[in-house]
């Protein structure tokens, strides 16, 4: 029976994708290296281990809207779920690297969305958590499958910069807001009967007009 390793070697964002993805390159091992695997249905759970990083009074600032006061970071800052993946892995004897795509979304409203824009650099501590089924060839050939031990994970260090680079692909020095409808209509009212061209310039005159109570460094990064 196949026994398992798995390590990200690298991750790399998709320039060709349609919408914002991240590339896991895993390098699977058997321990077995004569046994022949035939395929795997890989699935993964990504949890971002937001207590495994330091954070800089910048980023605390822009991370009060998950945790709160950073004074209080010691009960509230937790690890959350980023997300789930999946994979087929093809045929390989010993050892092979898989692409494991990782879509990702510009969300505002989704917690790992403001987690990944609320920090300046550094790393984004993550563990993988792996299941799925194993299909190989016994010793006598025949077809067998297994499942994935639940304890098979691995962590890595995911670059702040790759994320970055990511959404600046796709969404160029924007972010997005979703309003509720009624919110909407007003902003959009607004606009049209002051005849202001953009959206952008919509809110920045509301915002000049109530006075910029936020401090320089939030009035330059914070999205909402």
């Amino acid at each position: 029976m196949p026994e398992l390793n798995f390590q990200v070697e690298a991750v790399e964002a998709d320039r060709h994708s349609i919408s914002p993805l991240l590339i896991f390159k895993l390098r699977i091992t058997n321990a077995d290296p004569e046994e022949q695997i035939q395929s795997i249905a890989l699935r993964c759970q990504l949890q971002i281990e937001s207590t495994r990083r330091r954070y800089s009074p910048e980023e605390q600032a822009h991370l009060k809207d998950l945790f709160g006061e950073p004074d209080r970071w010691n009960q509230t800052l937790r690890g959350m779920l980023w997300t789930h993946a999946s994979a087929q892995v093809p045929p390989f004897l010993g050892s092979v690297v898989a692409d494991l795509p990782v879509p990702c979304t510009f969300d505002f409203n989704v917690a790992a969305t403001k987690y990944f824009h609320g920090l300046a650099d550094g790393e984004v501590p993550l563990i993988l958590l792996f299941s799925g089924s194993v299909f190989y060839r016994d010793g006598g050939g025949e077809l067998q499958v297994c499942q994935i031990p639940w304890d098979k994970e691995t962590r890595h260090r995911l670059p702040v910069a790759v994320w970055q680079r990511m959404m600046d692909i796709h969404y160029p020095n924007s972010a997005w807001l979703s309003l509720r409808t009624d919110a909407y209509d007003r902003l959009c009212r607004f606009k049209v009967q002051h005849g202001i061209p953009t959206w952008e310039q919509a809110i920045e005159r509301l915002l000049d007009a109530a006075g910029d109570e936020l401090d320089p460094l939030a009035a330059e990064r914070a999205p909402l």
